[in-house]
């Protein structure tokens, strides 16, 4: 099978090249965006009260409110893509930067064909910058090794110290690697991305503001044909919404063709390990805690009872301590000393008890006593003993596990609590007050999949992800970050909820078709009035918006995958609230093609179709029979109609057989 050129358009066409416009351009390009965002969103709004106000047929509520709600869903929607393209803009060209300065290229692979990673890793030789190239090989080919050797090029794979331990996928190899290596800067590409030999002098210029973390640049697939039957392709993505975040400066890393530095990352390792410390500490305490109130409930002498009560009072001064911001060195031992003090006072203040206690034991010495320390010893391990408590407590604090003995290393640059690493990674870092930049030209070529099975795959696993972020680090209250960072995350993650409202806009027409219930209390000159210009401001705003990109495609894909949508968020919810698995698959980009769709991977969205189109039929039956109110069908045939057309996009889908065979025939 041929191979797909390297670049199989020129740069200037490319969806997401650079192309400096003019200031003036730029900004009466701004300026009319802006007037057509603010005509729309206040149109969205005059329709969204209205109908929660005045239109919604409580006679239907079953279907009325859910199709209200899933509105309302897609006007909040709307209002944060709103936000994020306002202050969509170019940066300009970055100053060149100086050849002083280190580079790593992490080239990520676990599975992918060996010459694929070849291919990679001997254009990343051609890299001008000076620079180290590095296969990171998370499945430890002997084969990858040899070959790696014969290019010149250093291979790295996980240590036996990762055996039995989390791997956490493709955080962990990188992980790995930022432990191996020393290189200032970090550029990370996976396996299938082509760098260009400017991709370092044209990103690395960024990093002179000190406070740069991260620059990102587009993801292009080669491979994809122009028609995009697969919606591979993201341009609004990688165009006005990336640009728009950037402009609120929240741009984030998309796992490949970034370039970071490596102070940033090791300060969130750093970090992360200081919080993992705290947590572990802060547990243990709150354990020896409830230890020593259980102790106390039980019957004890008046010393016994104030030693139990001046632990907890120390415990207690502890944990706030430790809230406050004190050394967890210098708690712990403080802590440790004071459990210690009150562990022996009881001893030193209750002899007699502590003679009889001996007696009922059996030990004796030659002069008829034990040692104090041996005394001490012994009662503490009897489980009736009114120290078991205090032992209890300093074992449980000397079992707090600060040395990260679960993982297998103690800092962990990259986050890890989702299969997303890259947008969590961004996150934090913009927490911790590191700036990103997004440059927006394609400086890698790489390969999307070739069939419909494996990208329902690849979306799955992006979109488990980002509910997994949301659900353990949502941005709204994550510390760190402005308030526009919090809403440019939350938008994106926001969007993968988007499925539960296409059921009810897949229902509600085919109700009313069908059976003839009515959402809405009427189909009259108010609704008009209202829906049809707010939809034509929404329709057109996205086309300000693309700046006359392709976005059609996004738009079927966003309402078609719906099925993929929800799994994502139930799976997600399950992995995050009950524990359960939630695997990181790697996506094939070479001879997917091969791979067949069956009919469960779009079941869903074929019987809905079918569902659909038995619903245009009878509607359009009793129109012709003239049974219904006329407008109120018309609207929904129309409304039916919409979604067939997005469904639709999975014939072409499943009928494609990949980039290559395309070009062959």
């Amino acid at each position: 099978m041929t191979q797909p050129p390297t670049s199989p358009i020129t740069p200037d066409a490319s969806p997401g090249s650079r192309r400096y416009r003019s200031q003036n351009a730029e900004t009466a390009r701004l300026v009319i965006l802006r007037i057509w965002i603010v005509i729309t969103v206040l149109l969205a709004f005059n329709y969204l009260i209205w109908r929660w106000l005045a239109s919604i047929n409580w006679a239907n509520w079953w279907i009325g409110v859910p199709l209200v709600l899933a509105e309302t869903y897609s006007v909040i929607d709307l209002s944060l893509f709103s936000l994020t393209v306002w202050k969509a803009r170019q940066r300009p060209e970055p100053d060149l930067s100086p050849p002083d300065r280190t580079v790593d290229v992490f080239i990520t692979t676990y599975n992918e064909p060996i010459d694929l990673v070849v291919r990679t890793a001997t254009a990343a030789q051609q890299i001008r910058h000076p620079h180290r190239t590095w296969i990171l090989d998370d499945g430890d080919r002997p084969e990858l090794r040899q070959a790696a050797t014969s290019l010149g090029v250093d291979y790295l794979t996980r240590g036996k110290e990762w055996e039995g331990k989390p791997r956490h996928a493709k955080a962990g190899n990188l992980n790995n690697a930022l432990m191996e290596t020393t290189g200032e800067f970090i550029l990370v590409l996976d396996a299938d991305m082509i760098p260009k030999p400017d991709i370092l002098d044209r990103t690395l210029g960024y990093f002179d503001d000190p406070h740069v973390g991260l620059v990102q640049t587009p993801q292009y697939f080669v491979n994809v044909p122009t028609r995009d039957p697969l919606g591979s392709q993201a341009p609004l993505f990688y165009g006005p919404i990336q640009e728009g975040k950037d402009g609120w400066g929240a741009s984030f890393f998309c796992g490949s063709n970034a370039v970071l530095r490596r102070e940033a990352l090791m300060e969130l390792g750093i970090l992360g390990y200081v919080n993992a410390t705290e947590a572990s500490v802060l547990a243990g305490l709150k354990e020896a805690r409830a230890i020593t109130r259980r102790a106390l409930r039980r019957k004890n002498s008046p010393v016994v009872h104030n030693a139990l009560t001046s632990t907890v009072e120390a415990l207690n001064h502890s944990l706030g301590a430790i809230g406050s911001g004190e050394p967890i060195a210098d708690v712990t031992y403080a802590l440790r000393s004071r459990i210690a003090e009150l562990s022996r006072s009881i001893v030193d203040a209750d002899l007699r008890q502590v003679s009889a206690d001996l007696a009922e034991l059996g030990l004796s010495s030659e002069d008829g006593r034990a040692s104090h320390a041996e005394l001490v010893d012994r009662l503490a391990g009897e489980d009736l003993s009114p120290l078991n408590a205090l032992d209890a407590v300093q074992r449980t604090l000397a079992a707090t596990d600060v040395g990260r003995s679960a993982e297998a290393q103690a800092l962990l640059p990259m986050a890890t609590i989702s299969v997303t690493e890259d947008m969590a990674t961004s996150m934090r870092l913009h927490a911790n007050g590191w700036k990103s930049v997004y440059h927006n030209e394609v400086l890698a070529d790489g390969l999307a999949p070739e069939s419909l099975k494996t990208s329902l795959a690849q979306r799955l696993r992006w979109a488990q992800g980002t509910v997994q972020v949301l659900l353990k680090d949502n941005p709204l209250f994550l510390s760190g970050l402005t308030g526009p960072q919090r809403l440019m995350y939350f938008s994106t993650m926001w969007s993968y909820f988007s499925g539960f409202a296409t059921v009810i806009y897949l229902i509600a027409p085919t109700l009313f078709l069908v059976a003839g219930v009515l959402p809405v209390s009427s189909y009259a000159a108010p609704f008009f009035l209202r829906f049809l210009p707010f939809m034509i401001a929404n329709q057109l705003l996205f086309a300000i918006a693309a700046r006359g990109l392709p976005t059609w495609r996004g738009q079927q894909y966003t309402l078609a995958l719906f099925p993929v949508w929800i799994k994502a968020c139930t799976t997600a919810a399950a992995n995050v609230w009950f524990g359960r698995s939630l695997n990181f698959a790697v996506t094939p980009k070479t001879g997917t093609h091969q791979e067949r769709v069956s009919l469960r991977d779009i079941g869903w969205q074929l019987g809905f179709s079918i569902v659909l189109i038995v619903a245009i039929v009878l509607g359009t039956m009793k129109l012709i029979a003239g049974s219904v109110e006329p407008i109120g069908t018309l609207i929904n045939i129309g409304w039916v109609a919409f979604d067939l057309i997005n469904l639709s996009v999975l014939i072409g889908a499943v009928r494609y057989r990949g980039f290559h065979r395309e070009e062959e025939q």
